[in-house]
């Protein structure tokens, strides 16, 4: 990894400078561009990080992106999207110059003016506070973007029973599966698309149609379809647990074959600082595999028609935003 020069500054930076960067901006729905753009001004405990590879989110990232989303905090247009980013640390203040050099994961950022951050880190430049940058081994490279949703899948498993079915074969399924697998588990995967059957390692992907018998005791969903829980309540053992991790508008069900079975239903939410943390310590050590999910490159210019990729082509596991390439 080649790294630019990083710079110090002394005391506090409000009022001395401005930072410039281009970002990619959803104006509104199917409509994204790069644009130019000036950053707050950094705080004297800010970072300002040169992004390297930010990653598209196929779950709320895609609501967004469509309009489909429901309300949501801080929801409106313009936004800058993204909360998987990892870059350089190139300038920061007195008490954080140690910081220099950092190559950081960053989950979002709120430093473009009236223009929304939401969640703000798909921008060649990003203004974080110290905290939100997570110091990663440089090893990971671009791989690093895959650590919130690492942190996702482990928030939904982590202390809880690990699934015998996951429905989804995208990278959270993928994850969810690989988490099971060190935890001593065996899952079955349902995945529809043929060409996301292959890559799995001590599990078994299966078109859900040929799964003729199985009952499981505990269901995990990384499909985010909103119509699946007639399916996967019939599929329950009695007493059994869905968890719900993926990302819905509105979900339903028939209530009669839940209340004979005494279905559980749990959310998995937003991964928390701890999450990410322990999914950083087990990707550096090599017992959570981040190969083979990253399957698309694209630079910033060409950030209009990514978005259409991530989205549309089932081949596409996860697309990631080039900010090297110009």
């Amino acid at each position: 990894m080649t790294y630019i020069k990083a710079s110090a500054v002394t005391g506090g930076w409000r009022g001395e400078r401005s930072v410039q960067a281009e970002a990619i901006i959803i104006r509104e729905p199917k409509r994204v561009d790069l644009s130019a753009v000036t950053l707050n001004d950094p705080a004297a405990e800010d970072l300002v990080v040169e992004t390297r590879f930010s990653g598209i989110s196929t779950g709320t990232e895609k609501l967004f992106w469509s309009g489909e989303m429901p309300p949501f905090p801080g929801m409106g247009y313009p936004l800058v999207p993204g909360y998987e980013s990892v870059g350089l640390v190139v300038e920061a203040g007195e008490k954080n110059r140690h910081r220099l050099g950092d190559f950081v994961f960053v989950p979002g950022a709120n430093c473009y003016g009236a223009i929304r951050g939401l969640f703000g880190a798909s921008a060649s430049r990003i203004v974080v506070p110290e905290g939100r940058a997570l110091t990663i081994d440089p090893a990971l490279g671009e791989r690093g973007v895959l650590l919130a949703l690492a942190a996702t899948a482990f928030h939904a498993s982590a202390d809880h029973q690990q699934p015998d079915l996951i429905v989804g074969h995208g990278v959270v399924g993928r994850l969810l599966a690989r988490i099971a697998v060190f935890c001593g588990a065996t899952p079955v995967v349902w995945e529809t698309s043929p060409s996301r059957r292959q890559g799995a390692v001590g599990y078994r992907v299966i078109d859900p149609a040929e799964d003729t018998a199985g009952k499981y005791q505990t269901i995990y969903d990384a499909s985010g379809d909103a119509a699946v829980l007639d399916t996967l309540i019939s599929r329950l053992l009695p007493g059994g647990e869905i968890v719900l991790a993926g990302f819905y508008d509105r979900l339903g069900f028939a209530f009669a074959p839940a209340f004979m079975r005494e279905a559980r239903i749990r959310i998995a939410a937003q991964w928390q600082p701890s999450d990410l943390l322990a999914v950083k310590i087990a990707a550096e050590s090599g017992a959570l595999s981040l190969d083979g999910l990253i399957t698309h490159h694209v630079p910033a210019a060409d950030a209009a028609t990514a978005y259409a990729t991530a989205f549309s082509n089932a081949d596409c596991l996860k697309l990631l935003i080039d900010w090297s390439v110009s």
